[in-house]
């Protein structure tokens, strides 16, 4: 089974950036997860929809795993656990 497959859907601390440009949603993200002990899953609510390639690329950058993302209404939501 694949680790989004295991995962709960829990998470350990969320961010919320609505309203916020690129490349604010990201780096409030990366603030978070430097107070995130690894294994820690980060949830983040964003209403820039760069925001989309921006966490995609940072978590393969980062060795991060982005457990999920979806959109709806132009909300976009992500949960990224931490390497």
């Amino acid at each position: 089974m694949s680790e989004q497959q295991d995962w709960s859907g829990a998470f350990d601390a969320e961010v919320d950036a609505t309203g916020l440009s690129c490349p604010l949603p990201l780096l409030k993200a990366k603030l978070e997860l430097n107070r995130l002990a690894s294994g820690a899953v980060l949830k983040v609510t964003a209403t820039d929809a760069g925001s989309q390639r921006d966490f995609r690329a940072f978590a393969q950058l980062a060795g991060h795993h982005l457990l999920r993302e979806d959109v709806d209404g132009g909300v976009y939501r992500y949960w990224l656990r931490k390497a």
